[in-house]
């Protein structure tokens, strides 16, 4: 399963969410995501030398978001951002998070500096 290779598809609901073994499969790909205690998200909380950094890093994201036609929620701190990825329309975990995870984890590693 090569997440980068894929892309989002449209979800109109209808499904059942990926149950939490399902999800674990998925994280092994998106290094650095964590599953949420109610298995229904995956987070990451990244931290950069300051404001304008977050926001650079936030306008990349936006940018592959709207190319996958998948959003985050994402909440910025100053220098810090954390992103949660979930598919409403599901009411929990789809393939189209992973996907825009893994993608999401191809930035420009010398932007970001991961923190748990």
């Amino acid at each position: 399963m090569n997440l980068l290779s894929q892309k989002c598809v449209p979800c109109e609901g209808g499904m059942p969410p990926m149950t939490e073994e399902e999800a674990n499969k998925y994280l092994s790909e998106t290094l650095g995501w964590k599953l949420a205690d109610d298995k229904k998200s995956i987070s990451r909380n990244f931290e950069f030398k300051d404001f304008k950094g977050s926001m650079e890093f936030v306008n990349k994201v936006a940018d592959i978001a709207n190319a996958e036609g998948h959003h985050p929620d994402i909440s910025i701190f100053y220098n810090k951002v954390k992103l949660e990825l979930s598919t409403h329309a599901v009411g929990g975990l789809s393939e189209n998070d992973f996907i825009l995870a893994a993608k999401i984890n191809q930035l420009n590693p010398q932007v970001l500096n991961p923190k748990p």
